[in-house]
């Protein structure tokens, strides 16, 4: 008599077998190379974090350009850019079609090299070496001319503090050829050649001015200029609090301890004018400000920072996640909170490693849902599922806190979907936020027991959708794509955009692949 447990009839559709292996050297199911090539683009930050080292994951894109269509990696470029925020990989794709299909990159660069920070990025990541040659290459060199011969004064100032290449290094590579007395001037004294100061640009001639009035101890103006370009200057904290006035939002963001150490705070009515700089909505939105960003300035923000600047920081949260929907029916969403989500987000860099872990973003995006959907069920897991109330009517700030404070364990993404089931729960949409590296569930042969509990729980819900929200370089998941399951990576709140069309059922068939091939490649 046949063995009725081994060849036991299951409801349902037929599952298909896992086909490659995750980074933990567990089953799972491949993405299509599009697909693979996104997930980097929208997640990748080139530096080592818990599974992937930066060498792997340079190899991996690099791999994926140069086998794929130049125009998706166009494409994706862009989004991985515009909707995603993200800086180094936009630049690495953007410098591989300066070798696979150079008139596309024409078509495209100012779209991906939108700041002078790109436009180093790009120079440095072409000059390397990694993507083929070395060289800029003619049509390359004219592009990041036009680029230094039609940014603003303002923009110029900006693209010059840093290094690697610095702006200076990159003017004597190009060679622009200036038509404005004005920029030609500008640019020699970029590089530290003769020049007239009198046809010097208005925020140039103040600085120079500046710094030897500063040396004669009678400045008192400060000029308009990035801060770094003065804060090797003896400034007093009036100075200072000016710096503060007229700082970018993402600039006095980065910098609350600075000012706190030079006296800004003490100085009266200073603390609410940062404040109010912070929770300006339309700032907060220019700024195209991560969540996770925000969380970072609040964790950093140290003991001088005064309170009110530190409520600012959760009103911008609260702003900066305006794009989290309102999702119907039975919601609930599954932070991941094992032991590799204690991974910086952005990667190992050192002394410029973030404090933000992969478990805190996941955390955020658990607190923003139930912020906007106070019905959500809220299912942290690792080995198994974590109990932990929380109240939606708290602070995004604090419920996320609550969250990513129970981390530790291993990795089991189908635990929450195996607690439905159990608990036989009526459900509409199912959101998991992960690392995607699940293994203490692992099966050796057949489907993954993630879409093995997710085919269970579409017995009783047929119209359920899965969300699979992977926040680390990935190429595989343990829920294979298809018409109700969703695989997309990234932290910005493009990401809630896509949950919300999916869960609409606005998405086509490939999803987030499908949204990128759906980006215009016309000029703009």
């Amino acid at each position: 008599m046949v063995n009725t447990q081994l060849f036991q009839t299951r409801p349902g559709a037929q599952l298909p077998a896992a086909d490659t292996h995750n980074a933990a050297q567990v089953p799972a199911y491949a993405f299509s190379p599009r697909h693979q090539l996104a997930q980097l683009a929208a997640t990748g930050c080139l530096s080592q974090t818990f599974y992937a080292s930066a060498e792997d994951q340079l190899q991996r894109v690099l791999g994926l350009a140069q086998g794929l269509e130049p125009a998706f990696v166009a494409k994706t470029a862009i989004v991985a850019r515009q909707a995603g925020h993200m800086k180094d990989m936009p630049a690495l794709l953007a410098a591989s079609l300066a070798v696979s299909d150079v008139a596309l990159l024409s078509q495209v660069f100012g779209r991906v090299v939108d700041n002078g920070k790109m436009l180093r990025n790009f120079v440095q990541v072409l000059r390397s070496g990694a993507v083929g040659r070395k060289s800029l290459g003619s049509r390359p060199k004219k592009l990041v001319q036009q680029w230094l011969l039609t940014a603003t004064e303002k923009q110029l100032l900006n693209a010059a503090v840093g290094n690697t290449p610095s702006l200076a290094d990159v003017v004597k590579m190009v060679h622009p050829k200036p038509a404005e007395a004005w920029r030609a001037a500008w640019f020699a004294w970029l590089i530290g050649r003769a020049h007239d100061e009198a046809a010097l640009p208005p925020l140039t001639q103040a600085f120079e001015r500046f710094k030897r009035e500063s040396a004669e101890g009678v400045a008192t103006e400060v000029p308009d200029v990035p801060f770094q370009m003065l804060s090797a200057l003896p400034l007093s904290a009036p100075q200072w609090a000016q710096i503060a006035r007229q700082g970018s939002w993402q600039m006095v963001r980065q910098n609350l301890n600075t000012f706190a150490r030079h006296g800004v705070f003490e100085l009266p009515g200073m603390a609410e004018v940062v404040a109010a700089k912070l929770r300006d909505a339309r700032a907060v939105a220019q700024a195209r400000v991560m969540p996770y960003q925000l969380l970072s300035a609040y964790k950093a923000a140290g003991e001088a920072v005064p309170g009110p600047v530190r409520d600012a920081l959760q009103d911008a949260m609260e702003l900066s996640l305006a794009q989290v929907p309102s999702l119907p029916g039975r919601v609930v969403v599954c932070p991941d909170v094992s032991g590799s989500m204690a991974s910086p987000v952005t990667g190992h860099r050192g002394a410029a490693t973030s404090s933000v872990r992969c478990i805190d973003v996941a955390a955020l995006v658990a607190a923003a849902v139930l912020r906007k959907n106070p019905q959500a069920r809220v299912l942290p897991f690792e080995q198994a599922v974590v109990k932990l109330k929380l109240n939606p009517r708290d602070s995004v700030m604090g419920n996320a806190q609550a969250l990513a404070s129970i981390g530790g364990g291993g990795t089991n993404c189908s635990a929450p979907l195996a607690l439905l089931n159990q608990e036989r729960a009526a459900v509409d949409l199912v959101i998991l936020v992960s690392d995607n590296e699940s293994w203490v569930d692992a099966r050796r042969h057949g489907a993954t027991q993630t879409l093995r509990e997710w085919e269970t729980l579409k017995q009783r819900n047929p119209q359920a959708r899965l969300v699979c929200i992977d926040i680390q370089p990935s190429a595989s998941t343990q829920a294979a794509e298809r018409h109700d399951i969703l695989n997309v990576g990234g932290f910005s709140d493009a990401v809630f955009t896509l949950v919300a069309n999916f869960a609409a059922g606005t998405l086509g068939a490939e999803h987030w692949v499908g949204e990128i091939e759906k980006v215009s490649l016309a000029a703009q």
